[in-house]
């Protein structure tokens, strides 16, 4: 199933796709009939873990595809943007294995939290991150950039979080370093409005490049 969001983003600017800011873009994700997920602070209450020694910060490249090997999680990636209404645009619920980076968010590898976007199910099948609660800490994530460049990520942590409760900061507030989100649909699923009344959302720091 999917989602739609109504992210609400200040009056702010970042140079290209490499870094707009989105400190005040809110995520309420609703899943209607299909269900999806998506969208530190510089503060340490906010921001993914900054144990990992992190590798200088890549240019902005478009993402073309994603890779969870803990879960056997693989996609290209497409981008999307917002709707004309303020919702997050996410890939259609017919292809549930269709992942997405969110344009408005920095691309991988540059400096802030790039966010990529997947299905847990759609069309009646298991979507790309059916299975993206069962990630850990430690386990990696792989994005592949138009530049040829690779950047690898790893787990910091997992949340899942209420959609009531959605942590915006965490998710959206500029990092000193390059960082990811994962996020899709989780928790409880509400038969009657047809909706899962969380997020799965994966918090990830980049650890290494690579040249493809």
């Amino acid at each position: 199933m999917t989602t739609t969001e109504k992210p609400e983003q200040k009056d702010q600017d970042r140079s290209a796709r490499g870094g707009r800011s989105l400190t005040n873009l809110s995520i309420g994700i609703v899943v209607v009939l299909v269900g999806l997920a998506v969208i530190v602070g510089m503060n340490s209450g906010s921001s993914s873990s900054s144990s990992v020694d992190s590798p200088a910060p890549l240019a902005a490249s478009t993402p073309t595809h994603v890779s969870v090997p803990s879960i056997s999680a693989d996609s290209s990636l497409v981008a999307t943007g917002l709707q004309p209404d303020g919702s997050l645009a996410v890939p259609p619920v017919s292809q549930p294995m269709q992942a997405s980076w969110f344009d408005g968010s920095p691309t991988p590898g540059s400096v802030g939290p790039a966010v990529i976007l997947g299905h847990i199910n759609g069309n009646g099948q298991p979507g790309i991150f059916a299975n993206l609660d069962k990630v850990t800490a430690g386990a990696e994530v792989v994005v592949d950039r138009a530049d040829g460049q690779r950047a690898i990520f790893q787990v910091s942590r997992v949340d899942v979080i209420p959609k009531s409760s959605f942590p915006t900061d965490s998710v959206y507030n500029d990092t000193p370093n390059s960082q990811l989100r994962l996020i899709t649909c989780g928790g409880q699923y509400d038969r009657a409005n047809r909706n899962y009344l969380s997020n799965v959302i994966v918090y990830a720091d980049l650890i290494d490049v690579q040249h493809v």
